[in-house]
């Protein structure tokens, strides 16, 4: 699957729906064509341009400056080891050097079967667990390689299934909040917020004008 299912296009629209300019709902769609897919396929991203307004070379442009979000396949589960200060100091660069003999890949590269990509990260803030591993952005440590092995195991096995979901998917609760209400309604937030706005500049523009007019007169 490459471009958006109807039931996710769908969900997109909405999310246009919440923003003044399309291009601001830029990041929530990649993110949203990252859950379906597992990375941003050109497909994708060429639909996201048209339905933002922007060329694909720019959704290219922004989507390659995040780490988060992959412009090539990666493995279902992605690690990514920890080597910064505090997981240094515990250990992490001997944590990464058994994934990669673990797993039989260096980092940035995937497993034959496509389970797994390593890669080596810096601070995932979760210093107190360190030396810290994480996994689809959720996070596990303190790690050694006895339980970086059996992380694997669990994970191969579907162990983890709850707690870990499949690459690309930040979170398991879709927003519904601002996604339940109506076009018709956040337009009528808009404009009331439009309206507080010019009301407030108006208030200063005039204080502003009062404050001058008292000076010039003493």
């Amino acid at each position: 699957m490459a471009r958006f299912s109807p039931e996710n296009l769908a969900h997109a629209r909405l999310l246009l729906s919440l923003y003044p300019e399309p291009r601001s709902a830029l990041l929530p769609l990649c993110h949203l064509a990252q859950a379906q897919d597992g990375w941003l396929t050109p497909e994708a991203m060429e639909q996201v341009a048209e339905l933002v307004g922007v060329t694909p070379a720019e959704v290219l442009g922004t989507a390659s400056f995040y780490d988060m979000l992959h412009t090539s396949p990666v493995g279902t589960y992605l690690i990514g080891v920890c080597t910064n200060l505090a997981c240094l100091l515990a250990g992490g660069e001997e944590l990464l050097r058994h994934a990669e003999r673990s797993l039989g890949v260096a980092p940035g590269a995937t497993t034959e079967d496509g389970m797994f990509t390593l890669e080596e990260v810096e601070c995932v803030a979760a210093c107190d667990r360190a030396p810290c591993a994480a996994v689809n952005w959720r996070y596990f440590g303190p790690l050694g390689p006895d339980a970086f092995d059996e992380l694997v195991g669990q994970l191969r096995a579907g162990a983890l299934a709850a707690e870990v979901p499949a690459h690309g998917v930040l979170s398991r609760v879709r927003r519904r909040r601002g996604l339940a209400t109506t076009t018709e309604e956040v337009a009528a937030e808009r404009r009331a917020a439009d309206e507080e706005r010019a009301a407030r500049a108006s208030a200063k523009a005039a204080e502003a004008q009062g404050s001058g007019d008292g000076g010039s007169r003493s």
